[in-house]
């Protein structure tokens, strides 16, 4: 049991956040870099010299420069074993990063220092606050224009609403950014650039008062910023991690993630204030994190990691005991045992055979079995975790096979995609085809089934855009009595993937005109029944 607990508590599982563009996946692909996970840093937009970035590994995501699905890897640092998630950075991808959310202990939410706080930004904070996930800040792109440093402190606190404790302070900004002071260690760190950011930057150590500082720094310069540290220790005495760990306080990092500055200093940081892996509840009990039992959930499915084998990668947050390779557990929904045999353990597309696993690691394992998002894996058949809410599709389309000939491919590939929940489907009341209706957050989604139909299975297809944009599901319909529902012109009835009943409306004034004319019919945004009725 004691192993049990060491290993636990070396565990430390997070994702990155960010409005798209901020800088996520290259501050992704630096924390690797220092981490040890790999010796030359990767590009996003990578040219012909350069290597690609770790996490976005797919075709597409190559093409477009963005990553559009999460991506798990996995890397040691000073005896720690680090759980790192790339998450999409689109809105119309939102739903992939909020099943990731679910499966971590903390967050690093990365802002562009030229732009503050952006839209995408308040979505996923937000999304964080409501679970309760410890983040941790780092301003980006100091080496360009950006906003003054207390203005970005403050934007966090008045549009976030969270405290913000700055932890390092930059020292200037764009071509003048020479690195950071450090708070907490009282000494300045000067950094040198690397051609392309793509090794560790050399730096140097130094008290504040160092001549060498003083020199590098225009008077003016330096004056201002021992102004602003003296204010600093004045405003913020000290880190209550007890708040952090809350997910009140956001501990706050400058840097220039393209060119590694600061990402060391954040990576030791993060280290010394976050927590390990928590006991998770189930059925409205804590579940012991050192189990027995052993248990897991599934937050992401990704087919066709290996086009060799047209694998079915599932990927599971272990959350209490012990996974051990050729375990048989319970699906917990399906009532049914399975074992696991074909374990590993990720890095994007690379993987390795996992032969145990502790709480907080992520595991994915090859299967054929039927698992789906959201899935409990336990060694008692009776614990299931929450389901995973879903997000309320705002986009509408019947996705057609081109050609008669690919059928049977466009159809195998249309079920393995779905089984992913790149999508969302439905089934509509009174629609004659076999096909679902197909939801997404945003368009984006749709172009990524289409690319995936014809690179992975080698089919083409076309898209009926229908006009619906607003989804609800039904709770308790009084009133119904069973029967159809007398719904506005142009609106829909029907099912969802599992089931439960939607009504899909073409606005929301068309949705509030329903619920004005039947006050005892109660509409959910989400199928969990997640949040409180319109």
């Amino acid at each position: 049991m004691a192993t049990i607990r060491n290993e636990i508590s070396s565990r430390r599982t997070l994702a990155i956040i960010s409005h798209p563009d901020a800088g996520k996946t290259t501050l992704t692909e630096k924390l690797l870099l220092y981490g040890g996970a790999i010796e030359l840093a990767g590009s996003v937009t990578a040219k012909k010299k350069q290597r690609e970035t770790s996490s976005d590994w797919m075709e597409l995501e190559k093409k477009r420069g963005i990553s559009i699905s999460s991506t798990v890897l996995q890397f040691g640092y000073r005896g720690y074993r680090f759980n790192l998630l790339d998450t999409p950075g689109h809105r119309d991808f939102s739903e992939d990063t909020y099943r990731v959310l679910t499966a971590v202990d903390a967050v690093i939410m990365v802002i562009d220092a030229g732009k503050g706080i952006e839209s995408q930004t308040i979505k996923l904070f937000e999304i964080c606050r409501k679970r309760g996930i410890p983040i941790f800040t780092f301003i980006n792109k100091l080496d360009r224009p950006a906003m003054p440093p207390l203005d970005l402190i403050d934007q966090i606190e008045k549009v976030l609403g969270m405290h913000a404790c700055p932890v390092s302070w930059p020292l200037e900004s764009g071509v003048f950014f020479k690195g950071v002071y450090d708070r907490v260690g009282r000494a300045v760190h000067l950094y040198e650039k690397v051609p392309g950011g793509a090794y560790r930057a050399p730096v140097s150590v130094h008290d504040i008062t160092d001549p060498l500082v003083r020199e590098i720094l225009s008077e003016t310069s330096y004056r201002q910023i021992i102004e602003e540290i003296e204010m600093l220790d004045v405003a913020h005495e000290g880190l209550d991690l007890a708040a952090v760990h809350a997910g009140k306080t956001t501990p706050v990092f400058f840097g220039s993630a393209s060119n590694n500055f600061g990402v060391e200093h954040l990576l030791d940081r993060f280290l010394e204030y976050s927590r390990e892996p928590l006991p998770r509840g189930s059925n409205g009990s804590m579940i012991p994190i050192e189990g027995p039992p052993f248990s897991a959930f599934v937050f992401k499915i990704q087919t066709n990691m290996n086009p060799q084998h047209r694998d079915r990668m599932v990927f599971a947050r272990v959350c209490s005991g012990k996974f051990e390779r050729d375990m048989t557990v319970w699906n917990t929904r399906s009532r049914r045992e399975v074992r696991i045999s074909n374990s590993h353990s990720m890095f994007g597309r690379e993987r390795e055979t996992a032969d145990e696993a502790y709480a907080g690691d992520i595991i994915g394992f090859v299967t054929n079995a039927d698992f789906r998002i959201g899935d409990t894996l336990s060694t008692d058949p009776e614990l299931r975790y929450n389901e995973i809410p879903r997000f309320a599709p705002e986009c509408f389309a019947y996705v057609q096979n081109v050609s008669s000939s690919s059928y049977k491919s466009f159809r195998k590939g249309l079920d393995h995609l779905l089984a992913e929940d790149i999508v969302q489907s439905f089934f509509l009341k009174n629609h004659q085809g076999n096909l679902p209706l197909l939801g997404a957050v945003g368009p984006l989604q749709f172009e990524v089934l289409q690319y995936r139909l014809k690179d992975e299975y080698g089919v083409d297809s076309n898209l009926e855009m229908k006009p619906w944009s607003v989804t609800r599901w039904l709770g308790d319909a009084e009133g119904t009595n069973g029967g159809s529902l007398s719904l506005p012109h142009g609106c829909a009835e029907g099912a969802d993937d599992r089931g439960r009943p939607v009504i899909l409306f073409s606005d929301i004034w068309s949705m509030q005109y329903f619920t004005g004319n039947n006050p005892r019919i109660r509409l959910y945004d989400s199928p969990e029944h997640s949040s409180e009725p319109n």
